[in-house]
């Protein structure tokens, strides 16, 4: 496992911790865009996987997120386990809820592009040292 990968997990994993603790009340807010526990299934093992990501556009149920991975050329492994199943659980400001993810069509990227970059410079700087094209992962209620 690469140290990139090493830290991601552990920064993650007492992040997680603090925002389960406080129910979102203590490092719920990261950059001035809200943080979210995303829970996906382990394409591989089926397991249940979390991952403590910032939304940087949240509106009207819909939520954003940006699988930027800090700009490394892979994607980040909970990117790839909703592409693979799309109902996954997410819990922001200490509230858990179903909802399906879906990858934003270049249409969509066009059009949110800018407020993600309004939200947080660092995902252009992203995207111009990543030789990927960055996706949005746009999360929607279940019915």
């Amino acid at each position: 496992m690469r140290l990139k990968d090493q830290l991601f997990k552990r920064g993650t994993g007492i992040h997680r911790a603090i925002l389960r603790v406080t129910k979102g009340r203590l490092l719920g807010q990261l950059g001035g865009m809200p943080v979210v526990i995303l829970e996906t299934t382990g394409r591989r093992t089926g397991k249940k996987r979390s991952a403590v990501l910032t939304s940087p556009v949240v509106d009207e149920g819909r939520i954003v997120l940006v699988a930027s991975y800090g700009g490394d050329d892979r994607h980040p492994k909970w990117f790839l386990n909703l592409r693979d199943d799309p109902d996954v659980r997410v819990t922001i400001a200490g509230h858990p809820r179903p909802m399906r993810a879906r990858v934003g069509s270049e249409a969509e990227r066009a059009e949110l592009w800018p407020q993600v970059v309004e939200a947080y410079g660092g995902y252009a700087a992203y995207q111009q040292r990543s030789v990927r094209n960055i996706p949005l992962v746009i999360l929607e209620p279940t019915s």
